[in-house]
C-alpha cells in the first residue's frame, strides 16, 4: 500500500511539473522563416532594443494616430493573427491604428518558454513601449484576453481601454469543465482575469463566441457580470471558438470600435 501511494504521489508531482506541455501549445519557427511568411502578410518585424518581439503592420496610407496590442490566443503564433491588421485598419475610422501583434516567449521564432509570468513580462515591457507613441489599446483573444485583462489592469495610465474575445474568468475555471475532479492549487498559472479586471477603469469590451466548444461562454458572460466598469457585451450566437467573423464590414466591428474610443 504505501509502495501505491508514493507511486502515485509521484506522478502527481511529474504531472504538476509538467502541467505547462498541456497547456501551452505554441508553433515555433525559424526567424527567417518567419520574416518570409510574415512579409507576404504586409507584416515587418518588431524589435525592442534589436531583439524581436513580434509583428508590426504600420497603416498604409497616413501616420497612425494609436497604437493597437494584439495577445493573440494560446495555439499557433503572433504571425498566424494578420486578420486583426485586415480588420482594425479597414474599419476606415478615426484615429489610423498602428497594429502590432506581440509574439510570446517561447512561440514562433522568440525564445524563451511561456509561463503566465514570462507572458506578462513581455506585455508589460510592450505596453511600456508603445504607449510612448500615444494612445494604446489592448485586443487579447482566448488565452490573450487574460493576458490583456492582466497587464492593462496594472498599467492603468497606459492603456486606454481593451477588446477581450473568447474570453474566461481565470484557466482553473476552464481546466474544471474538462477536468471536474481537479483539485484546488494545482495549476502554476492561474491567470485571474476576473480579479484583475476589478482595478481597471478603461471601457472594456466584450465579445463571445455563442457555440464556443473551447471555452465555455458561460465563463466569458461570467467575466462580463463581475466587470463594475464601463463595458459592453457583443455575442455571435452562431460562432464557435475559431470561427469569429472577423470581416472589417460586419458592423460590430465599427461599434466596438466607437465604444472604446468613446470619451
Amino acid at each position: 500500500m504505501l509502495g501505491l501511494l508514493l507511486t502515485l504521489a509521484c506522478l502527481i508531482l511529474a504531472l504538476y511539473l509538467a502541467q505547462r506541455q498541456f497547456i501551452y501549445f505554441p508553433a515555433q519557427q525559424d526567424l527567417a522563416q518567419a520574416e518570409r511568411e510574415a512579409q507576404r502578410s504586409g507584416l515587418e518585424p518588431w524589435l525592442i532594443d534589436g531583439r524581436f518581439v513580434g509583428w508590426r503592420a504600420p497603416p498604409g496610407t497616413s501616420q497612425a494616430s494609436a497604437s493597437l496590442l494584439v495577445f493573440h490566443g494560446n495555439a499557433g503564433a503572433a504571425s498566424q493573427r494578420h486578420h486583426f491588421r485586415d480588420l482594425f485598419q479597414k474599419i476606415a475610422l478615426d484615429p489610423e491604428f498602428d497594429v502590432y501583434l506581440l509574439e510570446y516567449p517561447g512561440y514562433g521564432p522568440r525564445p524563451g518558454s511561456p509561463s503566465e509570468q514570462t507572458l506578462l513580462q513581455a506585455a508589460d515591457e510592450a505596453i511600456e513601449r508603445l504607449h510612448r507613441q500615444g494612445p494604446l489599446f489592448l485586443v487579447g483573444e482566448s488565452l490573450g484576453s487574460a493576458v490583456a485583462a492582466l497587464a492593462g489592469a496594472r498599467r492603468t495610465d497606459e492603456v486606454q481601454g481593451m477588446l477581450l474575445i473568447t474570453p474566461f474568468t481565470n484557466l482553473f475555471a476552464v481546466a474544471r469543465h474538462y477536468y471536474p475532479l481537479l483539485p484546488n492549487g494545482f495549476l502554476r498559472d492561474g491567470y485571474r482575469a476576473d480579479q484583475a479586471l476589478e482595478h481597471f477603469p478603461g471601457p472594456v469590451a466584450f465579445l463571445i463566441a455563442g457555440h464556443d466548444t473551447v471555452i465555455p461562454p458561460a465563463l466569458g458572460q461570467k467575466l462580463f457580470d463581475g466587470f463594475s466598469g464601463r463595458k459592453s457585451l457583443w455575442i455571435d450566437q452562431d460562432a464557435d471558438h475559431n470561427s469569429l467573423d472577423y470581416d472589417p464590414s460586419h458592423p460590430r466591428w465599427r461599434e466596438i470600435v466607437r465604444f472604446l474610443l468613446k470619451p
